[in-house]
């Protein structure tokens, strides 16, 4: 389901290349990079008590994508932080606050592909909104399976996390006329990859399998997962698992920052059958919570 859109979020302040604007004069030229062909990289970030949640680890993410796509002028860490605090200040933004952190590579002369044409250095969009978790945690979400494929390093590697999310879109809008909250995407060898919005999981006789990286994002949520199931003592393995091994899991989640983690209930129409009676799920977004009270790069206003 979409979001409800939170009548605060009318007035808020954004950041963009090098000051804060509010909403309604917050735009970019229509000669930008991520206008005339997607070419930005991106991250979405969540604020919990005061706190940004794996600061750092989204910032050198964006970074990485930034310098895979060869962008130049590429601002700093520390400019990064201090343009989101700023953000967040402007609005007075402390708590239930998702960050949507956008670089792009900037304003080009003259329209065209050419990444020469850009001569204006990279621009920088801190967009804050108060905003809950995308799903529904408490009953759960429907998937669907999507005949999108997800794209593997051989087109469009999914490691960089860029603003061309057309193949995520397209497996969106077929969840969406299929009346479902998702899709799950495959990869180009026909296991599942990861949904068009977050890394999956599934448990099976008490153990946590998740697919490996090979065509999908190894998102920081996902590794928050894999690092509390090695807490808790639950055997995690990556491999490759398809459609047919989701629809008889005893338990299917989803993960990530938008959506934190969220439980699924049916796949394709398939009930997802707890016969083990686990509760693995529970125990992970219990402590996944816990761990949203606590780590965080800490709000200096």
């Amino acid at each position: 389901m979409p979001h409800k859109f939170d009548p605060r979020n009318q007035h808020i302040s954004i950041f963009i290349k090098d000051r804060i604007y509010p909403r309604s004069e917050a735009k970019v030229s229509v000669y930008d990079s991520s206008v005339q062909g997607g070419d930005a990289v991106w991250e979405g970030l969540r604020v919990y008590n005061g706190k940004i949640f794996f600061f750092w680890q989204h910032v050198d993410r964006l970074l990485e994508s930034a310098r895979t796509l060869a962008f130049t002028d590429i601002p700093s860490r520390e400019f990064i932080r201090d343009a989101i605090f700023k953000t967040l200040e402007a609005n007075g933004m402390k708590d239930g606050v998702h960050i949507r952190l956008t670089l792009t590579r900037g304003e080009k002369v003259t329209s065209g592909m050419d990444p020469r044409l850009n001569q204006k250095g990279s621009c920088l969009i801190v967009l804050a909104e108060w905003k809950p978790p995308v799903y529904d945690n408490e009953n759960g979400i429907e998937l669907i399976t999507s005949h999108i494929i997800r794209n593997s390093p051989h087109f469009l590697d999914s490691k960089i996390h860029h603003n061309n999310l057309l193949n995520n879109i397209l497996a969106k809008i077929q969840a969406n006329f299929c009346e479902a909250d998702d899709a799950i995407m495959l990869d180009s060898n026909g296991f599942v990859a990861e949904t068009n919005a977050t890394n999956i999981f599934m448990v099976k006789s008490n153990e946590l399998y998740t697919p490996g990286t090979d065509a999908c994002l190894p998102g920081i949520t996902r590794s928050v997962v894999i690092m509390l199931a090695k807490v808790l003592n639950i055997a995690c393995y990556e491999r490759n698992i398809s459609i047919s091994e989701f629809y008889n899991a005893d338990e299917v989640f989803t993960c990530g920052t938008m959506g934190e983690i969220t439980k699924v209930n049916s796949i394709d129409g398939r009930i997802i059958d707890n016969r083990n009676k686990s509760d693995i799920t529970l125990r992970i977004y219990s402590r996944f919570k816990e761990l949203t009270r606590r780590e965080g790069e800490p709000l200096n206003f």
